[in-house]
């Protein structure tokens, strides 16, 4: 199976609806299957955060999220989003019909929005981990145990995030734990770690998506991906899934062709 390749979005729209349908576009031609975006009210921050007013500005209307949903099914793209509160989910769930939740970090504690997902019929969770232990997430997984598929993402929390904190090895503790399949939403700076994530076998792979690096408004277009870093990532990632191959050992195709020659070719 063909590694997820997510691009967060995010809040990299700026709160522009025409910049995040271009945003949209580009995922496409860039090789994402899905875009993902975020839903939360910025009223329900509190009132000393000092991103409050920031988050306001790029909160996507109800109505934004439909027109979203709408022009990335027109693209052949899937539309995703992290809710952000219980009110959040239900709107995704209940009015947008989304059948695919992603969970952030921050909210993978929120056993009220946990409790409430489990008992929708929405078939599928991207689970990020960043932040946690391995006993919280065993916890946690009993909250959604009524989802029939289940990925977690190994994270690190750090916009950016540093290389020496990436702990990629981290993927195989949490498939040998938990036996589902484990992906990776990457803070780091360029494409090396999720290129990386996929020969631990990553099974997603999310990578924040920007239209340009050196934009000053938001915080996170510094650790995102342009559509041309993005595409030179996803061609990397598809390259490096041939490469894997599948993990018989046993002679190639092409191996069969000359092993009566190579075996026999020197005089005994």
């Amino acid at each position: 199976m063909s590694c997820i390749i997510i691009a967060e979005i995010g809040e990299n729209h700026l709160g522009d609806l025409h910049l995040a349908k271009q945003m949209i576009a580009d995922a496409v031609k860039s090789g994402a299957d899905i875009v993902k975006f975020q839903s939360y009210r910025g009223k329900d921050f509190k009132a000393d955060d000092p991103e409050k007013e920031w988050f306001t500005k790029v909160e996507l209307s109800n109505d934004a999220h439909f027109e979203l949903r709408e022009f990335s099914m027109r693209n052949g793209i899937e539309f995703l989003s992290s809710p952000f509160s219980l009110e959040r989910a239900k709107f995704l769930c209940e009015e947008l019909g989304l059948r695919k939740i992603k969970i952030a970090s921050g909210m993978m504690l929120n056993i009220k929005m946990l409790d409430y997902l489990n008992s929708t019929n929405i078939d599928t969770i991207f689970l990020s981990t960043g932040m946690s232990t391995l006993h919280e997430i065993e916890e946690v997984l009993k909250h959604i145990n009524n989802i029939p598929d289940i990925y977690l993402l190994h994270c690190t929390t750090q916009y950016p995030s540093k290389d020496e904190d990436a702990n990629l090895k981290a993927i195989l503790t949490l498939q040998k734990e938990f036996n589902l399949p484990v992906g990776y939403s990457d803070h780091t700076l360029g494409i090396d770690a999720c290129v990386s994530a996929v020969t631990l076998g990553a099974s997603v792979i999310e990578k924040h998506f920007t239209f340009d690096n050196d934009c000053s408004e938001g915080t996170d277009h510094v650790l995102s991906a342009t559509p041309a870093e993005f595409k030179d990532m996803v061609e990397k990632i598809k390259r490096i899934e041939i490469l894997l191959g599948d993990g018989i050992k046993k002679p190639s195709e092409s191996e069969k062709d000359i092993v009566q020659f190579v075996r026999t070719r020197f005089p005994e």
